[in-house]
């Protein structure tokens, strides 16, 4: 027996905009959002899949409400909690210096970049500039300046 989600999610793709919209009320008892049709595609793609196999584990879900209380957040401290942490191990950083791209995967314990590990994004700026950086401004994870 096949499973009907895959042909139920590639029909979104060729079904007409208003089939689509009913789509939508049918899974979400709302109207639809005055969005673009390939985030309502890939929303309700989402939800037929949530509904069909699970939505997200409990572990997931926990995580996901800290983010959102840290962004949420009244206190100015909870609040830089979000940028000063460092990007999720796996993550890989690139950027270009002087015609070269550099690549930078985050461990959990630090950084690799050229097979060698790091303890730091400002250690591996400074061994590719040559000059003082900080790291995080220098991939690109930190805007330079005031926050807006």
């Amino acid at each position: 027996m096949t499973d009907p989600i895959p042909a139920r999610v590639a029909a979104l793709k060729t079904m007409p905009m208003p089939e689509l919209k009913a789509e939508w009320r049918a899974l979400f008892d709302t109207e639809p959002p005055p969005f673009n049709r390939r985030h309502l595609e890939n929303r309700i793609a989402y939800r037929i899949q949530e509904l069909a196999y699970g939505g997200l584990k409990p572990e997931t879900l926990r995580r996901l409400e800290i983010l959102g209380e840290q962004y949420d957040s009244d206190n100015l401290a909870t609040r830089r909690i979000r940028h000063d942490a460092k990007p999720v191990a796996g993550t890989r950083l690139v950027r270009e210096y002087q015609g070269v791209e550099h690549t930078v995967t985050v461990l959990a314990d630090g950084y690799e970049w050229q097979g060698r590990p790091y303890r730091s994004l400002s250690a591996i700026a400074r061994a590719i500039t040559g000059t003082r950086w900080n790291g995080l401004v220098f991939f690109g994870v930190k805007r330079q300046g005031p926050a807006a």
